[in-house]
């Protein structure tokens, strides 16, 4: 057979398949398979989709319902720069939402970068988000749009706002992958519900100014700077177009495109440096381990605490409150929240410096299920307690560590309380009465500790694991109202120096708040240290179950 013949009937090479076709198919097959994960699952995602999408069909309705109103543009922009906002700070604390935001899983394929960019956006473009994205941003255009040159900008300011926002997740998540995938990455995520938290306060708050007759017009000025903020100047721009600003309207769309552009330019330059760069991170973590090795005895801040068994616990505990995600998430909780009350308070108009009580609560409820924090590993410290003695000791370190964040937390708040919400007259009796909170609390805390011990699952969401939580509820429950009764005798006396017009004396709930503290938490830690050191196996099971 001759070598022309052989070539003629050789078969020809396939084409490569297409990368976008793969990654959506992955996309697909990744939601479907995690919904057949559970029931549950299953519910919660479709829940979600429900109320997504009704939220945004209601906020539709009402951007629909302004059009015509003079500030909509403002509101229109404002809403598309939230989005924005949102779009990048979430793959900072929900990264495991979706495995394809970890492009390291590709490193070991050969892909080159802009047909793999390409893929990864358009599988981007499949789930709730993007979905919950077009319909608000079409809703936003809907309010501003006016005449059909509007019309044209509008659709053009819809697909590059979500084009603008998919891309920055991706570059975010792809710039911070190493991060995310890490533990201090995994810390952050745990942080995110604080964050939310935080954020719904504000937007409470936003919500109630724009509630006032004239509420969307105090939107002009932000609205007048995000209109050149891209994506937020793709929808100034169909308002731009609808007046007769050709212009302007012009440079908003530039804008947006231009930001798409270097958007996916980062997004390129960061992936394939990903790609192609060595993971250096465990080596980094070996010097700076060894490195920390070399020096003796303990640096820094840490040289302060006292010697012996109380230093030493005392350390640990402060150590779990940084590292451990669980401990730092509660917290983070306990001091945002208690800083976020008489802020929000004195926002809304209606502060008292009474609402500074909220940061001693929180921080107190800290000191309960002190030995859940330790789970099975609970049984090095039950390996040290012989005695209630050491019980006592036990015990006291980890108050004191409590007391050295939570006191000047308390002085903080109440001290920001008296200055921006006051009477500064009111200052000593909230200060005297805060720390009383406070030490009745670490008192409670303890005997609960030793009384109701839980455990804290290490993986997951949950606080409690199963069938544990009404020990959780009655325990916590159960201290507060004993923490009421044991304040009782001070806030009697601050009830009898109001009723008795004795206000010159009520600088006296100060000294008298911080030597009945210390003297409740004191007597709390010493009925508690026999019952620990009786119940050593008890509190081990208990706290081994998650």
């Amino acid at each position: 057979m001759s070598a022309e013949s052989t070539a003629a009937t050789a078969p020809r090479p396939t084409a490569a398949p297409s990368l976008t076709g793969v990654f959506v198919r992955l996309k697909l097959t990744l939601l479907r398979n995690g919904l057949r994960q559970s029931a549950g699952r299953t519910v919660a995602y479709v829940a979600s989709v429900i109320v997504g999408l009704l939220f945004a069909a209601g906020a539709v309705l009402g951007l629909v319902a302004l059009r015509g109103n003079a500030h909509a543009g403002a509101l229109a922009v404002l809403l598309t720069g939230i989005l924005t906002l949102g779009w990048a700070v979430m793959p900072l604390f929900f990264p495991a939402g979706d495995e394809t935001l970890d492009p390291t899983r590709l490193v070991m394929l050969p892909l080159r970068p802009r047909p793999l960019i390409v893929s990864l956006l358009t599988a981007s473009l499949i789930g709730v988000g993007p979905v919950v994205t077009l319909v608000l941003t079409t809703g936003a255009v809907i309010a501003v749009a006016d005449g059909p040159v509007a019309a044209v900008f509008a659709v053009a300011a819809v697909v590059l706002t979500v084009l603008v926002c998919v891309s920055l997740a991706r570059a975010v998540a792809t710039a911070a992958v190493r991060l995310l995938t890490s533990r201090r990455g995994r810390d952050l995520a745990v942080l995110g519900g604080l964050f939310l938290a935080l954020g719904g306060q504000v937007v409470n708050i936003a919500a109630q100014k724009l509630g006032r007759p004239d509420g969307l017009a105090v939107l002009e000025p932000v609205g007048q700077v995000l209109r050149w903020v891209p994506p937020a100047s793709a929808v100034g721009a169909v308002e731009d177009a609808g007046r007769g600003a050709y212009g302007r309207a012009l440079a908003g769309l530039v804008l947006a495109a231009l930001a798409l552009v270097l958007l996916l330019w980062w997004w390129q330059r960061t992936l394939t440096t990903l790609m192609t760069a060595p993971d250096s991170s465990t080596l980094q973590a070996l010097e700076k381990d060894g490195a920390r090795r070399s020096g003796t005895g303990p640096r820094g801040p840490a040289r302060l605490l006292p010697d012996g068994r109380t230093g030493t616990v005392m350390l640990r505990t402060l150590r779990y409150a940084w590292r451990d995600p669980k401990s730092k998430m509660a917290w983070a909780t306990a001091l945002g929240v208690g800083l976020l009350v008489p802020v929000v308070s004195a926002v809304q108009g209606n502060g008292s410096i009474f609402t500074s009580f909220s940061a001693s609560a929180l921080l107190g409820m800290q000191m309960y299920n002190q030995f859940g924090q330790d789970t099975s590993a609970f049984w090095m410290v039950a390996s040290t307690i012989a005695t209630p003695r050491d019980a006592y000791r036990e015990l006291r370190a980890r108050a004191l560590a409590l007391a050295l964040i939570g006191v000047p937390f308390v002085t903080l708040v109440v001290v920001g309380a008296a200055a921006f919400i006051g009477p500064w007259s009111d200052f000593l009796e909230v200060y005297g009465l805060s720390l009383a909170v406070l030490g009745a609390l670490l008192a409670t805390g303890a005997l609960s500790s030793a009384l109701a011990p839980y455990s804290i699952p290490s993986e997951g969401n949950k606080n409690v694991s199963p069938g544990q939580g009404a020990i959780a509820w009655f325990s916590l429950l159960g201290g507060v109202v004993t923490c009421a009764v044991l304040c009782s005798p001070l806030l009697g006396l601050t009830i009898w120096l109001h009723v008795a017009d004795l206000h010159a004396l009520l600088w006296v709930l100060l000294p008298a708040g911080a030597v009945y503290g210390t003297a409740v938490a004191e007597l709390g830690l010493r009925v508690a240290a026999p019952r620990v050191a009786r119940r050593l196996p008890e509190i081990l099971t208990a706290v081994s179950k998650g």
